[in-house]
Parts: C-alpha cells; structure tokens; sequence
C-alpha cells in the first residue's frame, strides 16, 4: 500500500524539532511514489555501550514509521570512529574501545533494534566498511571539501574559540566523517537527536559536494532520564534499558516524575497530541490518579518489549512491593563472602557493595544516610555499623534492590 504525499508528511513530521526541509522531503516523496523506489533513511549509532535505552527508542520509533511507509533504513554503527575515542579528553561516554570490544556491542545493538525495526527493511552498515581502508591523502581530499568556516558554525565550537579552549583537529573530522556516510550510503533522508543536527548538515553540505543529491534532516527531542533533567544516559545511570527485566523496567517508568509522563507517552510510546489530551484531561478532572495513569503508562512501555502478560505481572508486583510493603515473589541471592565476615558481622557498606546493591562505597554511604537501607526490615541509619549477615537474610537498598544473602 502506497501512502499519499500529504499523510506521510504528517506522520513523518509528528514530534519532530527541525526539518530541513519539507519541501524537499515532499518532491523526495513524490519521487518515491513516481518511481516506486523507497528512501533511504540513514541512522547512525554510536557502539561506545552494548545497551539500547528508551532513548534511543525515540529514534527507532520515527524509523519503523519510516519502515511502515515502505522506505528502508540504513542502520549504520560507527565502529571507526568508536575506537578512536574523545581525542580531548572531555567525554566519558566516548573513550577509545577495543576492536572486539565494539564488535561485542555492534553485535549486542543489532539483536535489541529489531525488537523495534523490520528486518526486511533495514540494511546494516559499519563505517569501518569505507573509513579503515582510507589511504591518508583520501582522508586530506575529503577535509578539504569542509572550512573551518563551516565548522566553526558549532554552537560549542565557536564558544571554545572564544574562549580559547583547546579544539583537537580530530573534533573537526567526526563531523566530516559521519557526513561521509550520507555520501557512501546514498542517503536521503538522515535521521537524529537535536544534538545531532550540525554533524547532519556537514552532511547534506558533502553530500552537495559529491554532487550528489541532498539529505533531508530530521532531528527529534532528547528524552529526559529518570532525573526528569538531563538527557536519558547510560553513563548518567538515568536510563531505562530495553533488554532489563520486566519488573525492572516496570518500576523505572514508576519512579519518573510526574511532569514528564507525557514527554514519554509521546516520544516512546508515539500517542497523539488528542489521545494525550484526554489523558491529561482525565486527570484534571479527577478521573484518573496520577499513579494510575503512570502504571498505564508503565504497562504499555514493558508490553511493547514483552508483551501484555509480562507488563500486567510486572504491575501487580510493584503494586505488591512498594503499595502493599510485601516482598516480591521472586529474590535474587547476593553471594557473600564469609571472608568479610568477623564473628557473623559485616560493616553495612562493604555487605552493600559486595551484595551489588551499591556501584561504590560512597554511593553505598549515600544510601545509608537516605535512609534507603534495610536488613530484615530494620532501618539501617548508621554508616559505621557492623551488622549480622546470615544465609537467607533479606537486604533491601533504594525502592528496587532487593537480594537474598548466601554466604559463600
């Protein structure tokens, strides 16, 4: 079924920021229709972490639209420009990697996208493919097609100048090299975050200057984390994994706050402005309980991954857990080592870390002082304290950390 010019615009422009621009995305769509010949839509996805969250989502989301409009997808993984890392200094989400390490996530990112896109319509590219075998004039040809004119366009580029901050000449080819992936990959429409839009107009500029025809660009918002402020992150600890449990997930979406439920029925779950409305409505009215709308919400984020069973089971054990204060049905065991024990004591945060309920012992002492921890049920307020550990002991950290402690 070929879908008319006016009503793939509308679909295609939903919960967008910036279209650059309609009018050549409506003559590309027509062309399309005339030749029956569907657009290419590139994505490029950074392999520096093996997890897709929520965020990415958002964009994976825009991409089936794409799909079930009969274009296809080019997925491509930046592998190249992975193992060369932040030459700065300045990004802790992108250190150099490994090759096998980028391979493991490459691998990873590909299994967790097609629970969101078609197969059938989606090609997947490394730009290693083209990039490794570059001699190095390939590589000054290619920069000349950019000034530092251009470059210096960048909002953080200019203000670094400014400030005479240090800007590596490696910062200026990422751009040229992701631009350089519109051209191998024949792309017509490029397709990311709002934080993305400079390196896709580098695009459309290369692209131009190959002679060839010119991407469309299409930016889309940044989902905010479970902070409710910065941008949803692994490294922030502010995500939502698409591949973490049911219950997991469940009680993530639980803990957002309330203001940003509609950011998520609309950019993760794709609701319309009319059926978010009424929602609202609903609650103005008091017709609906905020908590109740969040557990719909919550419901409807785990079935699109797990299907409604899981969604409903993983509502009836948080509703279990955190309204009703019973334990979940199922505990996972904490392995313990009785090295760290003396006389069947352990200092709280050392049996915190080692039960995995705490990355370090300062986010364990941040947890203690919150008043977030209990053994069998006890309330432990005391950073300093030695308490008992035995097999089978329930230790509770935060709203979700819950573990059985074997002692091994």
């Amino acid at each position: 079924m070929t879908f008319p010019v006016e009503r793939q615009l509308e679909i295609i422009a939903a919960r967008t920021v910036d279209l650059v621009s309609r009018n050549e995305l409506q003559r590309k769509l027509e062309k399309s229709i005339s030749q029956n010949k569907p657009l290419r839509i590139k994505y490029g996805a950074d392999p520096s972490a093996p997890d897709i969250h929520l965020g990415h989502v958002v964009g994976l989301k825009k991409l089936r639209e794409f799909q079930d409009l009969g274009h296809t997808v080019v997925f491509i993984i930046g592998d190249f420009t992975a193992m060369i890392g932040d030459p700065t200094g300045r990004s802790e989400t992108r250190k150099p990697l490994a090759r096998e390490e980028v391979a493991a996530h490459a691998k990873t990112y590909q299994e967790q996208v097609f629970r969101v896109l078609d197969p059938a319509k989606t090609e997947v590219h490394f730009n290693s493919e083209w990039c490794a075998g570059m001699t190095f004039d390939n590589v000054l040809k290619l920069s000349a097609r950019v000034t530092v004119a251009q470059m210096l366009t960048r909002d953080d580029f200019q203000k670094r100048f400014r400030e005479n901050h240090p800007i590596s000449i490696v910062e200026f080819i990422y751009p040229i090299i992701t631009g350089y992936d519109s051209v191998m990959v024949e792309a017509d429409v490029e397709l990311g975050g709002s934080d993305q839009l400079f390196n896709m107009l580098v695009g459309r500029d290369l692209q131009k200057s190959f002679g060839c025809e010119q991407q469309v660009v299409l930016t889309l918002p940044l989902l905010e984390g479970l902070d409710g402020v910065k941008k949803m992150s692994k490294s922030l600890g502010n995500y939502v994994g698409i591949s973490e449990p049911p219950k997991e997930m469940f009680g993530k979406v639980m803990s957002i706050p309330d203001k940003l439920m509609w950011r998520y029925f609309s950019l993760v779950l794709c609701r319309t402005e009319a059926e978010i409305e009424g929602i609202k409505k609903d609650l103005e009215t008091n017709q609906r309980h905020p908590r109740d709308i969040k557990d719909g919400l919550a419901r409807d984020v785990v079935a699109a991954f797990y299907g409604k069973e899981a969604a409903r089971a993983a509502s009836e054990e948080f509703s279990r857990v955190f309204s009703e204060h019973k334990l979940p049905d199922e505990i996972p065991t904490a392995n313990v080592s009785s090295v760290d024990l003396k006389d069947g004591k352990i200092w709280i945060i050392a049996l915190l870390v080692s039960a995995g309920l705490a990355e370090s012992k300062s986010a364990a002492r941040r947890l203690v002082q919150q008043g977030a921890v209990k053994i069998e049920g006890q309330k432990i307020m005391d950073d300093k304290a030695e308490i008992p550990a035995a097999d089978g002991n329930i230790l509770q950290a935060g709203k979700r950390g819950i573990v059985r402690i074997k002692i091994s």
